[in-house]
């Protein structure tokens, strides 16, 4: 269902915007954490380290992906909020262009590479055959996470966030039951956890094709449609590389880290991998407010109501501080039971995930404004800053991933995601707040608007 975002209460339509995209982010992270769970309560702790020593990896070349999605659709979201319906077309026909050619691209090279990535990462010998199978399954399913990406995206740029919620879900419970199936049933082993988060994603992009050609008259192209222009495809590249290319940047840093960590041994790496998943399911609202205010302030920068984005960011900022302080007491409250959930009983794992816990517990306040700051100057069609601060983070855990690893270990290893996040955030923060200023100056704020929009709430 279509849903403007450019009346009504900010941080009301905010906040209910966010619930679906918390929801359908809580389960596609169940994806990956299915896998890690199942795969080390069934085959082992080196079966665990070998999924987990992938997720960096996973995060370069994937996230590149995702983020090029992300990008195309602020670009829908601004046409959307203009009301050019054409142009909202157009930009869909786009995105599923650019999204095809680059998809395989990226499939074709990162299969051949995976292995030779793994060794250039010294991927302990012990667990490097099943790392190897596990991450060209994953790879080799690169176009099903691109088309279920674009389909969301658009999708979402469009108000509806709840769509493609229920196909997500119903795709994760599918891969939690293939889950068990391949790992206990097949030959397939540490595989078979990839074979079934391929086929789950296929299920749920083929579910977002059926819904909008059936149900969503606003995204059926036309032939007229697809007969794109340069401009067509400059605008999208635009926005959508840099926003891919912050993810890899971003990867590429984690990549730093995993390799300073693979020296720390398979115990360390498997409860880093423990950790760094029940830090990325604390972080699943921080990263909901942030798309939700994306496409918030794409809307309203398309229909040029400034003063709205200026009060929508300011209160989704405060939202994403409430979650940083109540997630941060948790993991440094019950940070050893949490980890002894994915470990099971190994008390050196429990231990230092334990660690790492603490110390994103103390600093996970500095992610939501990240968050929350990054989509909102990609939502204002901006990439150059958001860029430059996926740099800030690249530097920041590769100096961590050699100085503090080197001088502290496994605590130092930890240390590293806060120092990034810093990094990060500040010129993100101080480029919102120069953006904010020359943008108010330049829209004065219309009285009449305002008083509709009081009454209207």
């Amino acid at each position: 269902m279509v849903k403007s975002m450019t009346t009504g209460s900010p941080a009301r339509l905010i906040f209910l915007f966010t619930i679906p995209l918390l929801i359908g982010n809580l389960f596609q992270q169940l994806y990956n954490m299915a896998d890690t769970f199942i795969v080390g309560r069934i085959l082992g702790v080196n079966a665990l380290a070998a999924v987990g020593c992938t997720g960096s990896l996973m995060f370069f070349i994937i996230g590149f992906t995702q983020g090029l999605s992300a990008g195309f659709s602020i670009i829908t979201a601004q046409r959307f909020g203009a009301q050019d319906d054409h142009g909202v077309r157009r930009s869909f026909a786009a995105s599923l262009l650019l999204g095809g050619i680059i998809s395989i691209v990226v499939t074709i090279a990162s299969v051949a590479g995976a292995g030779w990535l793994l060794k250039l990462l010294q991927t302990p010998p012990e667990i490097l055959p099943d790392a190897t199978s596990y991450l060209v399954v994953v790879f080799a399913g690169i176009p099903t996470t691109m088309l279920f990406n674009v389909l969301s995206n658009a999708l979402r740029a469009l108000g509806d966030s709840k769509t493609p919620l229920i196909f997500l879900v119903i795709a994760c419970l599918f891969n939690i039951v293939l889950d068990v199936v391949l790992i206990l049933y097949t030959p397939l082993g540490v595989a078979g956890a990839g074979v079934a988060t391929v086929v789950a994603q296929l299920l749920s992009g083929l579910a977002c094709v059926w819904y909008i050609f059936k149900r969503f008259p606003s995204l059926r192209l036309s032939t007229e449609d697809w007969k794109l222009t340069s401009k067509d495809i400059s605008d999208h590249l635009r926005m959508g590389l840099p926003t891919g290319f912050q993810s890899s940047i971003i990867a590429i840093g984690s990549l730093m880290l995993q390799f300073a960590l693979n020296g720390l041994g398979s115990v360390s790496v498997a409860a880093f991998t423990a950790a760094s998943k029940l830090e990325s399911l604390g972080s699943l609202p921080l990263i909901s407010f942030g798309l939700a205010t994306s496409t918030f302030v794409a809307q309203n920068y398309g229909a040029g109501k400034v003063h709205r984005i200026q009060t929508g960011v300011l209160q989704a900022s405060g939202m994403a501080l409430a979650w940083s302080v109540f997630i941060g007491t948790i993991f440094v409250v019950f940070g050893a039971p949490l980890s002894g959930f994915f470990v099971g009983e190994q008390a050196e794992a429990i231990r230092l995930s334990a660690i790492y816990l603490k110390v994103t517990g103390l600093s996970i306040w500095i992610l939501g404004l990240l968050f929350v700051f990054r989509y909102t100057l990609q939502g204002l069609g901006q990439s150059f800053v958001p860029t430059f601060a996926g740099v800030m983070e690249l530097v920041m855990r590769g100096i961590g991933s050699v100085v503090l690893v080197g001088a502290f270990g496994f605590t130092g290893a930890c240390l590293c995601n806060t120092a990034a996040w810093t990094g990060s955030a500040v010129p993100l923060v101080i480029a919102f707040f120069i953006t904010m200023r020359r943008l108010v100056f330049s829209h004065p704020e219309p009285e009449v608007e305002a008083v509709v929009e009081t009454v209207t709430e």
